[in-house]
């Protein structure tokens, strides 16, 4: 099996983290895995298992004691993530909630924002979410339209969100919106929006290719009053605060993409050594050998560059660049692997029933959420010849 030929994780070798896989592993199998079809029909999963999430500690997992979290280092954090990837669970929305949401909170909130919001997510009976893109705008930040018009006390928010996930059950989001428009002091801002504010609406979840069961949808927003005290961070510096933090979140894809990539490995292996073809199994064939070996030895250095990256975060030393090539060259292994695997499969694969078809459908779009990996080559080029566009842009100031 696949574990006998990998080299083993010092990240994840303590017994502290061996005790976290293993409850992860029951909550998967008691808690998810029986309830993934009804999750699909219904767009969205039950508030039930956030809440049960909650309660074994496994939301805001590197958030201190002090506001509810479990006060425990990110590799644990990586672990959860890894785990959910390994069994292609895409549906509860745990890492946007846990490693997006509440860090911007952590770093960036007042303490009266902390107390509020971070005990209440860390239970799971409050969801989250974080509103950056637009309809007419991806992965240009800068260009958002949604504005915020001072009234003294509070802001007035009018504009719209898309692609929003955990958007449709999320009771807070954290918005970012143009402040001081048509001013000198014209910048991107950051606002907590509770979803019970009046003129705060949600879409219908969208009908996606894969993560049926992940509720992603449109807000709107007519006109609310968001009280100045939910500004989040200083007036201005949204677009700073975005980018700091988007390290962490590429970062947490690429983890995902990688768990994903070795469950794939895991269940081909299984899938062929019992079906049978021309009176052998099918992993008897020397093309299916060497596909999975392939398979396999990618998912080796995969996981030493991310093992040294998940340190590297939990240290405040994850780069932009490395984060870029983690995102990027994690979720496109993901990709191949999966339809290499599902080729293994056979006519099966392409059946929904088959974990690997469910896999197939969801990883698609990791290339292209938390920054598509052409922006990733952008960025990592960017440090590449950070000197010599420095020049280029001070030719052009000439």
């Amino acid at each position: 099996m696949l574990k006998n030929i990998l080299l083993e994780r010092d990240i994840y070798a303590s017994e502290e983290h061996k005790m976290m896989q293993e409850m992860i592993r029951d909550f998967i199998k008691n808690e998810i895995i029986d309830h993934t079809d009804e999750w699909e029909k219904n767009g969205m999963v039950s508030r039930e298992v956030w809440e049960r999430a909650g309660a074994l500690g496994l939301l805001c997992i590197d958030m201190p004691l002090e506001y509810g979290g479990s006060g425990l280092d990110f590799s644990f954090s990586a672990l959860f993530i890894e785990e959910l990837g390994r069994e292609g669970i895409n549906g509860p929305g745990f890492s946007l909630h846990s490693d997006i949401v509440a860090p911007y909170l952590l770093k960036y909130g007042t303490e009266a924002q902390k107390q509020t919001y971070l005990p209440l997510m860390a239970t799971g009976k409050m969801i989250t979410s974080i509103g950056m893109t637009e309809p007419n705008c991806g992965s240009d930040l800068k260009a958002i339209t949604t504005s915020a018009v001072d009234k003294g006390d509070h802001y007035l928010v009018n504009g719209q969100k898309t692609f929003i996930t955990n958007g449709y059950m999320s009771d807070m989001s954290i918005v970012a919106v143009k402040t001081n428009i048509g001013t000198e002091k014209e910048g991107v801002s950051l606002l907590i929006m509770e979803s019970t504010y009046e003129g705060f609406e949600k879409g219908i979840p969208f009908k996606k290719i894969g993560m049926k069961a992940q509720d992603t949808c449109e807000l709107f927003f007519d006109n609310v009053k968001v009280p100045k005290e939910n500004l989040l961070g200083e007036e201005g510096s949204g677009f700073k605060i975005m980018m700091t933090e988007l390290a962490r979140e590429r970062l947490t894809v690429a983890l995902n993409a990688i768990g994903g990539t070795e469950g794939a490995i895991e269940k081909t292996i299984a899938y062929t050594s019992t079906r049978t073809a021309f009176k052998q199994p099918i992993a008897g064939f020397q093309n299916t050998q060497f596909k999975l070996a392939e398979c396999a030895t990618q998912l080796q250095i995969h996981q030493a560059f991310l093992d040294r990256c998940t340190l590297l975060l939990a240290n405040h030393e994850l780069t932009a660049e490395s984060a870029s090539m983690a995102k990027y060259s994690a979720t496109e292994l993901h990709s191949k692997v999966v339809d290499e695997c599902l080729q293994l499969f056979g006519g099966y694969g392409y059946i929904w029933d088959y974990p690997i078809a469910r896999m197939y459908a969801d990883n698609r779009v990791a290339r292209i959420y938390a920054g598509t990996n052409e922006i990733m080559k952008i960025l990592i080029a960017r440090g590449l010849f950070k000197e010599l566009f420095q020049q280029m842009k001070a030719m052009k100031k000439k």
